[in-house]
């Protein structure tokens, strides 16, 4: 099954050496009976691709936060890997109350393997000032700030660039 991890760069340049980007238990994002119900009213000629976007866009949300808790000159871009893992290895919580991102939530049961990645998603440099504003703006937002939202949404409005597993070693060595 396809899962979408997020995290940042820092992190994943000090993860990826080892092979392991995450130990297990690790949290993941994924295409889920919750998400899909979200989705009902979808095309159906577009709906797979519609919802691995949205888990995508749900493990973007939760790069967000990681980046809020970053320690300092951690780069503000938001960083998502799609991995491939056995679906015997996930865990699915009921989701189905959840919103964004818990909507997409699951639960790898095995460690997150560097072997397992398909795909890198990071923030074009031209984000990060919208990142660095959207994570400042994260704790009004989710005490329901509209304005703050807003803020949040214009960082969520920029597209994650794509690099293919095999350019990850070039990536890290640029910082993105």
């Amino acid at each position: 099954m396809r899962v979408y991890w997020p995290t940042t760069l820092t992190a994943l340049a000090a993860a990826a050496p080892s092979g392991v980007l995450a130990e297990a238990p690790a949290t993941v994002h994924a295409v889920t009976p919750a998400l899909r119900d979200f989705y009902a009213d979808a095309d159906p000629r577009e709906l797979e691709e519609e919802l691995e976007y949205a888990a995508m866009s749900d493990a973007a949300e939760q790069s967000l936060r990681l980046l809020a808790a970053a320690p300092p000159g951690t780069a503000s871009r938001r960083v998502v890997l799609a991995l491939e893992v056995p679906d015997r290895a996930l865990s699915r919580p009921d989701a189905a109350a959840w919103s964004t991102p818990e909507r997409s939530r699951v639960v790898l049961e095995a460690d997150l393997a560097l072997a397992a990645l398909v795909s890198v998603h990071v923030d074009d440099g031209d984000a990060e000032e919208d990142v660095r504003a959207a994570v400042a703006a994260l704790p009004a937002a989710d005490a329901g700030d509209d304005d703050a939202r807003f803020t949040v949404e214009s960082a969520e409005g920029h597209e994650l660039l794509w690099y293919d597993a095999t350019e990850l070693p070039l990536l890290l060595a640029a910082g993105a």
